[in-house]
């Protein structure tokens, strides 16, 4: 038998609809409680606590305690990038509600992938800031140049932080929805954060679908030069 990663381990994660279900929550970058996760799978609190124990054995969950409550949470960027690749192949769910229409052209159109954002919006922005020398493309990530650092800084965001963290800095996400890439990576993750923080981009409650604000349209709108 052949040494080295087992892969098949990580697979079996996915190939499990209630498993799969919890993990594409979670993929909006926050830790959820196991009845929140059940909820998403469409399960029994127990067979939740099953798969999730089962995830967490596994490497590929988190886990932190608050009080009597146990959130879960995707381990590190590089499981929740493996999601976003597993999801730009598979099939599409099929819509059986006006409800779940409004849920998938919600996600579609803005979400967050993990910790950055994706969506149209998180296209059309990497675009946008590609279009405008502010990122170059350098094979399978980005490079800001000498333009991209005051723009950034024009937005109050801090570069050297997302330099100084231990994982990629600028990387090419691929979208599952628009089959482009995003800007993922810690620079990904401060630009997101700093939206949010700007009051231009907000979360939704119970999905990773995200909300541009009325004052965000108008503020990326102007500062990255396109229309959303």
């Amino acid at each position: 038998m052949m040494s080295g990663p087992n892969a098949s381990v990580i697979a079996s994660f996915v190939s499990e609809p209630s498993r799969a279900a919890m993990l594409t929550l979670l993929m909006d970058g926050r830790y959820h409680t196991a009845g929140e996760l059940a909820c998403a799978a469409g399960v029994k609190a127990q067979t939740a606590s099953y798969h999730l124990s089962m995830m967490v054995d596994g490497g590929v969950l988190d886990t932190k305690k608050q009080g009597r409550h146990r959130y879960f949470g995707i381990v590190n960027a590089q499981v929740a990038g493996i999601m976003e690749l597993l999801l730009s192949a598979a099939p599409r769910l099929p819509v059986r509600s006006l409800r779940q229409a409004e849920e998938d052209a919600a996600i579609r159109h803005a979400r967050t992938c993990y910790d950055h954002l994706a969506g149209r919006t998180g296209v059309l922005l990497t675009e946008a800031m590609v279009r405008l020398g502010v990122l170059l493309e350098d094979e399978e990530d980005y490079r800001v140049t000498d333009k991209g650092e005051s723009f950034f800084a024009s937005l109050g965001i801090d570069l050297e932080l997302a330099r100084r963290k231990r994982r990629s800095f600028a990387r090419q996400c691929l979208d599952w929805s628009e089959r482009k890439p995003h800007l993922g990576g810690a620079l990904g993750q401060v630009v997101l954060a700093r939206l949010i923080e700007l009051a231009w981009i907000e979360r939704s409650a119970h999905t990773r679908a995200v909300v541009v604000t009325r004052q965000g349209k108008m503020n990326l709108e102007k500062f990255f030069s396109v229309t959303l």
